[in-house]
């Protein structure tokens, strides 16, 4: 192997490494928030109050799209993330509800 080539293969286990440490922050993170939108499910379920909430939604959304922008991150694919997020944490919501 050249110099040029196990330097090159160094960088790729480097990036590779990163990669795997901030997918395990990605795991750890999204379980830690939806401990705590379980726990919102609960307390709605408890108090009688709807699953959703459109207008917390469409500003959780724009405020993602912003820190998005501001990451350098595509607000798009932000957009959707967060959407999709949503979706489960209503689907948990109404689990409590049942």
């Amino acid at each position: 192997m050249t110099d040029t080539a196990a330097r090159a293969a160094e960088l790729l286990k480097d990036h590779r490494a990163s990669i795997d440490r901030l997918d395990a922050i990605l795991v750890y993170t999204l379980g830690e928030r939806f401990k705590h939108t379980q726990a919102v499910g609960r307390l709605k379920a408890a108090h009688d109050l709807p699953p959703s909430d459109p207008d917390r939604e469409a500003k959780q959304i724009a405020r993602l799209e912003d820190l998005a922008k501001e990451a350098d991150l595509d607000p798009e694919f932000a957009k959707k993330f967060l959407n999709f997020i949503i979706a489960e944490v209503i689907r948990h919501h109404q689990q409590h509800q049942s």
